[in-house]
């Protein structure tokens, strides 16, 4: 049974433009999403129009769908349903309107999943790569309790947080490792080209070399000796490294728990896991979800195995009675104001708005971080590239000005 339904889906894929008359004898004209060429003139027909031409378009293939896309296609959406435009409408003005022509066909696939009968979330289910259980779960309780646009709207707002949060946390990370990669392709070049150039004119001194000349050229030697050696080894260290923290969970955890350790930006990686934790959280308990059902999404949300795995004793302990306070307390992962302000919560019955501002107190910790962090390494980076190339030019001029003082 699996594999019809997978050609079915597949044929989904095709879009048919058509032309033709209505019943007043009017030219009429647009684009249809259907299985066969068939299905498109039965289904024109039935509208009382008669079929001209029919052409299949070969739509470009676009690029790859981001969660900014996600992003900005639920903004869009929630935009026009409180506006009171119809649920399909808005997929296909959204559809057809998008610059990247793989989400046109996404929401354009959407959209026949849902004229066929489903539901919007069991729709937006059959693509769990770009819509996950906890918005899966938030369009079902919206659609349940009759306040889909509201929930949307929700939506949307969280998922502008969440790309706000990575977007500072890869700006804290990208620029000091793009300043090294580039020192490294700076400092191979001058090994790999101008210090040979130097090695070539110091041989006709026929005096002893200092110290630091005679260092810098013998790992200039080995650089131009073994370049390819080095290189190949850090490429395939680095696409290793990258495959396995992919594919294995223990690497992840491994690495997740030393980010959080990491001197200068753990501390940052923190605080945007808690404010991502309790912004998904606050999210799912305002839509309605229950606790229990709302940390099935919150630990995967997070972005952090160590904090996954302390989600999932958290839910355990939940279940069982526990207060969420109480579990968050011995999870031992959570700084004292974060469980205060849960008990708060709690007790006062606003538990999504003490988590909410939570995390709005996270995120703006974390933007003062990686303001403070970023005038704090550039000065940083400053020193140790100009001390690096500034050593390896005063080693190679040191013979230099040796000559210059025999001369003198």
């Amino acid at each position: 049974m699996a594999n019809p339904k997978n050609r079915s889906v597949a044929v989904k894929e095709s879009t048919y433009q058509w032309e033709g008359r209505t019943r007043d004898g009017k030219p009429a004209r647009g684009e249809m999403r259907a299985a066969t060429e068939t299905v498109v003139q039965n289904l024109l027909r039935r509208q009382g129009i008669t079929v001209s031409k029919i052409k299949k378009l070969r739509l470009k293939s676009g690029g790859k769908i981001t969660d900014k896309d996600i992003t900005l296609f639920t903004r869009q959406l929630a935009t026009m349903m409180k506006s009171g435009v119809p649920l399909l409408q808005s997929f296909d003005i959204v559809g057809r309107g998008h610059a990247n022509p793989a989400v046109g066909r996404l929401l354009l696939d959407i959209k026949s999943e849902v004229e066929t009968g489903s539901s919007l979330s069991q729709a937006f289910r059959k693509y769990p790569l770009y819509f996950d259980a906890l918005f899966c779960n938030l369009v079902g309780a919206g659609e349940q309790a009759g306040i889909l646009e509201t929930l949307l709207d929700r939506l949307a707002t969280y998922k502008e947080k969440i790309l706000a949060i990575k977007s500072k946390i890869k700006k804290a990370l990208f620029y000091p490792i793009a300043v090294l990669v580039v020192a490294f392709v700076i400092t191979a070049v001058i090994m790999i080209f101008v210090i040979p150039a130097f090695k070539e004119v110091f041989t006709s001194f026929g005096a002893e070399l200092p110290l630091p000349t005679q260092i810098v050229i013998s790992i200039s030697d080995f650089f131009v000796e073994w370049w390819w050696a080095i290189f190949g080894v850090i490429g395939g260290s680095i696409y290793a490294f990258l495959e396995a923290w992919k594919r294995s969970e223990k690497i992840q955890m491994v690495m997740d728990r030393a980010l959080l350790r990491a001197p200068i930006f753990g501390d940052i990686v923190r605080k945007s896991v808690i404010a991502r934790w309790t912004r998904t959280l606050a999210t799912m308990f305002a839509a309605g979800v229950p606790l229990v059902e709302s940390l099935d999404s919150v630990g995967g949300a997070s972005g952090n195995h160590v904090y996954k795995v302390a989600t999932q004793k958290i839910q355990s302990e939940v279940s069982t009675g526990t207060s969420l306070t109480v579990a968050m307390q011995n999870a031992d992962v959570f700084p004292n104001m974060v469980t205060q302000m849960a008990a708060i919560g709690e007790e006062s019955g606003s538990l999504d708005g003490m988590l909410s501002k939570v995390a709005d107190f996270f995120e703006q910790e974390v933007d003062d971080a990686v303001d403070a962090m970023s005038s704090l390494m550039e000065p940083l980076i400053m020193v140790v590239l100009g001390t690096l190339i500034g050593g390896m030019v005063v080693a190679m001029y040191l013979p230099i000005f040796k000559m210059g003082q025999v001369v003198g």
